[in-house]
This record gives C-alpha cells, structure tokens and sequence, in this order.
C-alpha cells in the first residue's frame, strides 16, 4: 500500500477539479447520454490536455508505483493483466491485458503462468515477447530504477537478493533470475515464495511491461521509452514537465479491449499550480475546453459555488478510492496500552464534527471499519463501539471511570501542521472537540509534514496518538489489512505501518490463508471477516472515507471514474 498517496489536496479558491479516486456512484458528468456538455458519441481524432500540479517525474516503468501520474503511464505501457476500464464497482475488476488471461496458479499460488497474445507489437513494429516481460520485471530490481511497488523483491525465490541485470554488485552483468521463467516466446512462468492469490493484481503494475533489453538504456530509458500502449512518446520536456504523447501506429484494439484511445494526440502538462488548473478547466477557452486533470481536489468552497451553475455542475465527475482516514493508537505508550481507554475514545469521537472538518458529507463519507466501504474490498459493515454520528461521550465516560480515570484524562494527539483534509489541524481540532466532552483534555501536537510522517511511521519514537491514513494498491482486503495488523510486517528499521505493534499469531495465520485464495470474491469475504475481528480490539478509530470530485473542460467526453483508481480513465477520454 502506498501510505502517503496524495489522496487529497488542500481546498484551493477557485472553481475545481479533483483527483486520485473511485466512485460507487462513481460518475456523474459529461457522458454519452445524449444530453448536457458531453453529449453524442465518443469519436476519434483531436488533441486532448491534461493539466495536473503532481510532476509526472518519471517515465521509466521500473520506477512507477501503480499507475502513477494520472494513469499517464498505462496508454503508453501495457502489463500482462490491467484493471477493467469501467465505472464504478465494475472497475474493480482485474482483466487480461497482454495476457490472454488472468494467469494459471499451481494447485497452491506459488506458480502462476501467462500466455501472451499473438501479434502483439512494440511502436516499432518489432514483436513483444515473453523474455522482454521477464527483462522488465527484472531490471525493476536495480538500485538505479527503485520506487515501484515492493511486492516482487518479497513474493519471488530469490527476490530478495537479486540486484537486477546491470551488474553492479555482487552478481555480473545480465545476471537472471531464475524464478521468472520462458520456456517459449509467449509463455512466463513466475515461482513464488508463499501462495499467492493475488498475483493477477500485482501483474497490472507497470513493473509487468516488457522491455526489450537491447533497447534498454537504463537510468536514460524514461526519455524515451518503447512504447507498447496505444500511445508513444514524441517529446519530454524538463524531466517530465511537458510530456506529449502520439498514436503508436503498431497498436492494434484487437488485442487491446480496454483502452480506447479516441484522441489522436495527448499533451500532458505538470508542476502546475492548483488555482491556475482550475481556472482553466472553469473557463474552457480555446485548447482547456479539451482539458481534464486527474490530481486537483474540489473543496467546500469550490462545491458551494457550483451549487448556482449548472455549466460548471454538469462537468463533474465523482470518484470513490479505497482509503481511510483513522486515529491510530500505540498500545505500548500509555494509557492507550489499557483497551478501555481506547474504547472509551472510539465512543468519544464525532465523526460528523470530523466529517465537517474534512469539507462535508459531500466530501468525505462517516467510516466505522477500517476496509473502505466497497464490495471488492470485502466490506463487512460493523460497529463495535456505535455511538452514532455526534459521539457518545456517556460511555465513553463510564469506561474511562471503570479504567481509574473518573476524574477525567488528558492525552495528546500528534498531527500534520500542513492545511489538508486528512491528518491536518482542522481535523485534529474536530478530534480535540468531541473528545472534551467526554471528559478527555487533548493536547495538539502539530509536526511539519516530513517530520509527522517520519515519527509516525517509526517504531522508536512513535507516538501514542496520530491522525493517519492509508490507501490500496489494488481492491483487495488482505493486501489493505496485512500491513497495519500482520506482525510480520512489523519494521524496525525502516518505514513501518503496523502502528499498534500488533502480532498476534492467530490473526497471523489467517492472513496466509486469505492471500492464498485465488478467488477475489472468496478472498473478499474472508478478508472482511478479518476486518472484523480486528476491529474489535479498538487499535484505530476509523473516521471517514474521502470522496473525490473533478472538473472536466466543456468539450471533454466519455468520463470514466473506476473504484479502482477514482482517476479520470484518460483511455477511455474523447474530445469533441
């Protein structure tokens, strides 16, 4: 999971758009419903423009985690599997890509093989193959391509050793890893670690793309990759900052059901400022009416000024992303090692005075488990500690008194410094309010952002009390879960998640068991099953979960909004 997703932006003061996320409702705008902006049927041709504030870095696949950018990356690279271009829950689905299937487990996922399609072709016209998916994924183990995802170093034989192709360790140049597998030109076998029944999920990251290795040029690759999307990359200016983007003319949709890839050219414009996107998505003038953007939040007072036009309303889509924002506890710090205490505070918490904080129920959803509220994750609706929507400060009282503190307690809350709409002063206030009238005094504890995150997320050090959030690589409970509760995961040297120290053998155990099933809808229920019992033990409180809203230019159509992602489906975009 990607802890520190920019999931939402700080409210900006003009007319807006929105950013990464999905919707169970999940769109409402321009479509081809014949009638508003975006009316009539999708049509190839024109030039499409995307307007973000996030710099589109890098362009190698090695270094993206996810989809990054906006889905940028996925009209350029395709992966073995890829998620299902569709609104909403349907979304949420993992489908074939270069593949011709979701991939053959061995009788226990710890092998799982992938046959290509045929005719598959680079923007050269040379043919994609197996050994090129098996070079990608492994130069994605180079100390010199890190920042993708770092599920294959831990699930491969081997994986934890393996210092990629270019020889600089103690391995030689072009050194292989033995448990990626081509036994022909359109056959890749993987061989696992453990069982695995995720792994068609992972096999969407961009990891996944093949890279041919005589056309690699390692830390230069991002200027001028090989495409095998629809699209290749014409120019990269100032390292990212101006990426434009033409049709590959060797992309055939007949091996390609998801990406539509309507616009004949897509020009994608980074490091703007926030303001100026948004102003120019609202006014639509010239080559902005053909604009979206896939990383500007809408906030309250951009959702108050739409209320009165109707041009700006009809433009907006809406999105949903699996991610909760919560207050963590460290059990090991008092008194929040007593789980009255914690209990106590959970019965406490307004969660509308949160909600409020977060921009309004239009903007953030009440959360009472820590699964986010979708069907993919295996959300199990509970309440363990229900005290509606203004808190019960009554029980909260009489388990402080029946844990010695009747004459009332006083804790600290850390949290960012930074204005934002998740782990930011307003929200900690909101926190602080409610829990006074339960008889508990909350300091605020407010740290620069790279300071909060730094202390929250070490095990020397951490506090007892932090806002904190997280979010989903892919729709999938155990992969949500096993890094905040599976005590192996717990890091005491590096970045760790687990907040609550929590290793408990049992729980343990039943993560091996969730991740080991192959299908997603089993894995689902028994993932939220989990949830469940983990909740019971009060080591977070759940608070909401964000939504997300975007503005799109007035001749854009064909909005798709998945739960997957909750970003713009750019492959799926037309212009007029």
């Amino acid at each position: 999971m990607r802890y520190d997703r920019p999931i939402s932006r700080p409210a900006v003061t003009t007319a807006a758009a929105v950013v990464l996320l999905t919707g169970v409702s999940a769109c409402a705008g321009p479509q081809n419903s014949g009638d508003g902006p975006g009316d009539g049927k999708p049509a190839r041709g024109g030039e499409l423009t995307v307007l973000n504030a996030d710099p589109q870095t890098n362009s190698d696949p090695a270094r993206l985690y996810t989809s990054g950018g906006g889905n940028v990356p996925s009209l350029v690279f395709r992966t073995l599997t890829t998620r299902h271009r569709a609104d909403g829950a349907a979304g949420t689905k993992v489908v074939p890509d270069l593949a011709t299937g979701l991939g053959t487990p061995s009788k226990n996922a710890t092998v799982w093989t992938y046959k290509l399609k045929k005719g598959l072709k680079y923007e050269d016209g040379s043919s994609i193959t197996s050994s090129d998916v098996k070079y990608g994924v492994e130069r994605s183990f180079a100390a010199e391509l890190s920042g993708g995802a770092p599920y294959l170093r831990d699930w491969l034989i081997g994986g934890e050793k393996y210092e990629g192709p270019f020889g600089k360790g103690k391995q030689g140049k072009g050194a292989s890893l033995d448990s990626i597998e081509t036994p022909d030109e359109r056959t890749v076998v993987f061989r696992l670690k453990k069982p695995v029944g995720d792994f068609p999920f992972l096999a969407t990251q961009t990891q996944f793309a093949p890279v041919p290795e005589k056309k690699d040029t390692g830390t230069e690759y991002e200027k001028r990759p090989l495409s095998s999307g629809p699209y290749r990359v014409v120019k990269n200016t100032g390292d990212g900052e101006r990426l434009q983007l033409a049709r590959n003319p060797h992309w055939s949709a007949s091996t390609d059901r998801e990406r539509k890839a309507y616009p004949d050219r897509i020009d994608v414009r980074s490091g703007l400022d926030e303001a100026v996107v948004n102003q120019r998505l609202s006014t639509s003038s010239g080559a902005d009416a053909k604009a979206i953007t896939t990383d500007v939040n809408l906030g309250p007072a951009e959702l108050a000024r739409l209320k009165d036009d109707e041009g700006l309303k009809d433009r907006v889509g809406v999105g949903h992303f699996g991610y909760t924002d919560y207050l963590a506890f460290n059990p090991e710090v008092k008194p929040f090692d007593d789980p009255k205490v914690r209990q106590a505070i959970s019965y406490a918490v307004s969660r509308k005075s949160v909600v409020n904080a977060a921009g309004g129920s239009s903007l953030a959803e009440r959360a009472t488990t820590f699964l986010p509220n979708q069907k993919a994750f295996g959300y199990r609706p509970y309440d363990h500690f229900p005290a509606g929507a203004d808190g019960n400060p009554a029980k909260a009282g009489k388990l402080l008194k029946e844990a010695g503190h009747g004459d009332g307690l006083t804790v600290t809350l850390t949290h960012s410094t930074q204005r934002n709409r998740e782990t930011g002063p307003e929200i900690a206030t909101a926190v602080q309010e409610s829990l006074k009238k339960a008889g508990i005094k909350v300091r605020l504890r407010g740290l620069e952002d790279n300071d909060f995150y730094e202390e929250r997320t070490g095990v020397k050090g951490e506090p007892g009390f932090f806002l904190s959030r997280w979010g989903a690589d892919w729709p999938g409970g155990q992969p949500f879960l096993a890094p905040i509760f599976d005590g192996r995961q717990i890091v005491k040297d590096g970045a760790n998640f687990n907040h609550a120290h929590l290793n408990d053998p049992e729980i343990n155990k039943e993560f091996d068991e969730v991740g080991s099933i192959t299908d997603p809808d089993a894995a689902a229920k028994r993932g939220g099953a989990l949830d469940e019992k983990i909740g019971a033990k009060a080591l977070s409180v759940p608070l909401f979960h964000p939504v997300y809203r975007q503005l799109v230019g007035k001749d854009v159509k064909n909005v798709v909004i998945s739960n997957w992602t909750g970003v713009l489906d750019i492959s799926q975009v037309a212009v007029k």
